[in-house]
This record gives C-alpha cells, sequence and structure tokens, in this order.
C-alpha cells in the first residue's frame, strides 16, 4: 500500500520525490542566502491551502509577518487573507520559546496546530537553534527534540537552514540535522557559460525513492518552476560545471 503524500503543488519537484513528501516527516531544506529557500517553503504552504486543503503554519526568527505578507503577494499569494480566513497561521517567535512550546503536550503552538488542523509547517530557520547550545551533542539533542514533535503531531514539516557557502563546497557546521531529518534538499548557485544559475538536489529520502537528477529551477512570478536536468556538464554541486568528456569533444570536433 503507497503511503500518503504531501505534494509540494511543483509538477517536476513531485515527480522527483514520487508524488510529494511523506506524511508525518521532517524535511530539510539548505542553501545560500537568495537560492529560494523561502519561496519554495511559502510555495509548499501556499498550494498546500489553495491545491490540496491543507492549513499551514509558519515559525519565523528573523521576518516579521508583515515582510511574509509582502513577499508572498510578490507570487500573487495572499496570506494575509489565508490568515483571517483560518487556514495559515504565521508565527514571529525564537528559537527557545519554540522549542519550549513544542515540547509542551499542551504548548501554544501544539495547540494551533490541532486546533486549526494545519498539516503542514516551516520552520525558518534550523540555523538559529545553534545560537541555543554550544556542545554539538546537546545541539543534535535539540534538533531531534523540535523534529520528534513535529512527527508526534504528524505534520509534513519543512526546515530551512542557510548555507553561507555561495559556489563550492557545503560549508561545516555544528548540526547534524541531515542525519535526523528524512529528506535533505540542497539549493545552489552554479556557474555555467559564464553566468550563475540555479540547481536543486535532492541527497535524501528516507522511506521513499526519489529521482538523483540534479535540476536547473528558476525564480518566476508565479513562484518555483523546476527544469530539465542538466545534461552534458559535470561538477554541477561544486559551483562551477564544466563538459564531460564526451560532449566536451563533441563540442571541439563535431559530430562524426
Amino acid at each position: 500500500m503507497n503511503e500518503p503524500r504531501v505534494p509540494f503543488g511543483i509538477k517536476a519537484l513531485d515527480k522527483m520525490i514520487s508524488g510529494g513528501l511523506l506524511r508525518g516527516s521532517a524535511n530539510l531544506l539548505e542553501g545560500a542566502p537568495g537560492t529560494g529557500k523561502t519561496t519554495l517553503a511559502m510555495q509548499f504552504i501556499y498550494n498546500g491551502i489553495t491545491q490540496f486543503d491543507e492549513p499551514g503554519m509558519i515559525i519565523t526568527f528573523e521576518e516579521f509577518p508583515q515582510q511574509y505578507y509582502h513577499d508572498a503577494m510578490g507570487f500573487g499569494w495572499d496570506f494575509k487573507k489565508l490568515e483571517a480566513e483560518g487556514k495559515l497561521k504565521l508565527i514571529f517567535s525564537d528559537p527557545q520559546t519554540t522549542l519550549t512550546e513544542f515540547d509542551k503536550m499542551d504548548g501554544e503552538f501544539v495547540t494551533m496546530i490541532e486546533d486549526m488542523g494545519i498539516k503542514r509547517v516551516v520552520i525558518d530557520s534550523m540555523t538559529h537553534f545553534e545560537g541555543l547550545v554550544d556542545d554539538p551533542f546537546e545541539l543534535r539533542d535539540v534538533e531531534r527534540r523540535l523534529i520528534n514533535a513535529l512527527k508526534r503531531e504528524d505534520v509534513a514539516s519543512i526546515l530551512l537552514r542557510e548555507n553561507d557557502n555561495l559556489l563550492g563546497q557545503v560549508s561545516q557546521v555544528s548540526s547534524k540535522i541531515p542525519f535526523i531529518v528524512d529528506s535533505y534538499t540542497l539549493l545552489r548557485y552554479v556557474e555555467i557559460d559564464s553566468a550563475i544559475e540555479k540547481a536543486l538536489c535532492i541527497l535524501k529520502m528516507r522511506g521513499s525513492d526519489h529521482q538523483k537528477d540534479i535540476r536547473c529551477f528558476r525564480i518566476t512570478s508565479h513562484g518555483i518552476e523546476v527544469e530539465q536536468k542538466f545534461s552534458g556538464r559535470e561538477g554541477i554541486m561544486s559551483g562551477t560545471a564544466h563538459f564531460t568528456p564526451q560532449d566536451a569533444f563533441v563540442n571541439a570536433f563535431g559530430k562524426k
């Protein structure tokens, strides 16, 4: 029997993950500034409400709700209206308060999820939890406590995490959250033919098959659009792509 899926509502992306995220799963979305993490997370929430009748919650530690309203409206997503209709809850909080409220079975955030029938949650961002503790083992415990609480409520969650490296290798941080989450998606800038493009890759998806392609994506006036995979190129995730030996030969000498 197929497990129930939680689609993004983005056709190409949902196809990459066999129809959507798993219900009750915790999913890490990591990328450098400007790669589209928040946009993809907002789209996940908006499409969940408007296409699948699944109320959503966004907990942010950086931006006030007004900024979210503004940014979402830029894509035609009226978050303020959805919140007034009781289909969305946008919360400006801090990591310690969020952890405390989720630790308690009758915590404020937990009560909101249950009363509103919330099915999708976004945390923006997990990077801030690294400031709560100094020890990496304690940090792993903090992250696991939050993730377990989200799973207890049977919501599909997207956990954003920043990566300071614009190009090249993923920066080293003390967090081990990629080992804890159910899926891990990386958004990257890549240089191709002296131009910067954006790439998306599903690095991990526990309990489900997924496509391993590295896909090009664009941020349009309607949100994220996932396009074709990068073909004939190597070194995409290193930041600087180059032709495969076969394609380099064809480009140099042409096809016979």
